[in-house]
């Protein structure tokens, strides 16, 4: 809990004093160049039962989210960037606390345009993305299938991009992007998680050379972001991400996909309802078998979020 504790405190820290940075150095009787949006949120839902004759666990959750938006427009050049992240938990009577959701992720988009007409633009694109703390495969929490910076993902590419500011649509098309995986544990790096190099082992089972750090990719990724207000207050934000490598296994497809639906009841209160789906081929699925926990081959990830919360946008 210390890692969390320190990781929260860092992130609100940092963003609180970069908020208020722009703010002081902005004067408020000229027209900047630059676009803000902070956000903080935090949903809870809790349970409990006393005599209950139907039954039930008594159990509460919370998830605290964060999103920060810094765009930069000035004739036909466009910078923008992003920062995201969210952390959730569990309790439920008799079980221990739980991870629900673990996400920091940061985006970086640097494009031009020739005409001012033009949606088109050339463009660089990075992005970067980890967890906080420690994952598990419950019940079991004595090895953990991931950790802090493992994995962590960096994407690094150049292509074209459409970007239409009024219908809030974003389409990113890159024939030369680099992936790299990191998995900076030693345990997970020797293991072969999320596609690393694993370690050699002679008959024994004594490592001979151990794991690779990191995994470099060069692909091909196309991605789409598309935000509507389908009715009143209510708003459909949509993304996905689609890659595939060139080297191994080309026409395999990393797929990331992400849908939500925002009901605003007022300023500070909304509901929200999620789904996302993962894909990816080096990512192998671990399941328990006759106690034991065994890895077996990939598989499609899905989650799905249901929260009711407050939200402080500044």
């Amino acid at each position: 809990m210390k890692y969390l504790n320190f990781s929260l405190f860092f992130i609100f820290f940092t963003t609180t004093c970069f908020s208020q940075d722009i703010v002081k150095t902005s004067a408020p009787d000229t027209i900047s160049n630059w676009e803000k949006k902070n956000m903080l949120g935090l949903d809870i839902s809790q349970i409990a039962f006393v005599n209950w004759n139907a039954g039930g666990i008594n159990s509460i959750s919370g998830l605290l989210k964060g999103h920060f938006i810094r765009n930069y427009r000035k004739n036909n050049l466009k910078w923008s960037n992003e920062m995201i992240f969210r952390y959730g938990i569990n309790k439920q009577e008799g079980v221990e606390l739980r991870k629900t959701d673990d996400v920091f992720s940061l985006n970086s988009t640097v494009g031009y345009k020739k005409s001012e007409n033009s949606n088109w633009y050339t463009t660089g694109r990075f992005s970067f993305n980890t967890q906080f703390t420690n994952g598990y495969a419950y019940p079991n929490t004595d090895n953990p299938i991931s950790r802090l910076f493992a994995p962590a993902y960096v994407f690094l590419g150049i292509g074209s991009e459409y970007a239409n500011k009024e219908k809030k649509l974003n389409v990113y098309i890159s024939p030369l992007t680099m992936k790299t995986t990191f998995v900076l544990d030693r345990n997970l790096a020797n293991q072969g998680a999320f596609g690393v190099q694993k370690a050699v082992v002679d008959t024994a089972g004594n490592i001979i050379q151990d794991g690779e750090f990191y995994r470099l990719e060069l692909g091909f990724l196309l991605t789409s972001s598309y935000k509507k207000e389908i009715y009143k207050n209510i708003f459909w934000d949509n993304r996905i991400s689609l890659y595939s490598d060139y080297i191994n296994r080309f026409g395999n497809i990393d797929v990331d996909w992400q849908m939500q639906l925002d009901l605003v009841v007022n300023k500070y209160v909304r509901a929200n309802i999620g789904a996302h789906f993962i894909y990816d081929d080096d990512i192998k699925a671990k399941e328990e078998v006759n106690g034991e926990q065994i890895t077996v081959g990939p598989k499609l990830q899905f989650k799905q979020l249901l929260g009711v919360g407050v939200v402080y946008s500044f």
